[in-house]
């Protein structure tokens, strides 16, 4: 194990499940019908608690950024690393790492899809990296 992996709860179960096939799901609030990240029991909109799952594109814009130059945990060896908000195409806004270049080079306005790091138990992490052609 190279990271702390996230335990599923009850609300988050299905977006985990759906990593195995490396598959970023959101869930979708029926009652607003708006899209909620991170997974949990009432829409942070509405309090509606009625959600379905919908697949997402997996391509985001980095909202903001921290290079984090010392480990949270002896488990990540990898520094510096980028640390960022994105925004997903579908509207939420999710934390992650950004890899695949510099963490030095990851800037706001970047277009990042996902990608996937695996997990121990055949879960996937999702991760973004840059569009080939995005230089921020």
């Amino acid at each position: 194990m190279t990271r702390l992996e996230p335990r599923p709860t009850e609300a988050s179960l299905p977006y985990w499940e759906a990593t195995r096939d490396k598959r970023l799901v959101l869930q979708w609030c029926v009652d607003c019908e708006m899209f909620v990240h991170f997974p949990r029991v009432a829409c942070p909109r509405c309090l509606g608690s009625r959600f379905e799952h919908r697949e997402a594109s997996g391509g985001a814009t980095v909202h903001a950024v921290v290079v984090e130059h010392r480990p949270p945990s002896p488990f990540d060896d990898d520094q510096p690393y980028a640390v960022a908000l994105v925004d997903l195409a579908e509207g939420p806004r999710m934390v992650t790492n950004v890899i695949g270049c510099p963490p030095m080079d990851v800037r706001p306005g970047m277009a990042v899809h996902v990608t996937w790091e695996p997990l121990s138990d055949g879960r996937h992490l999702p991760l973004f990296e840059p569009e080939p052609d995005s230089d921020g």
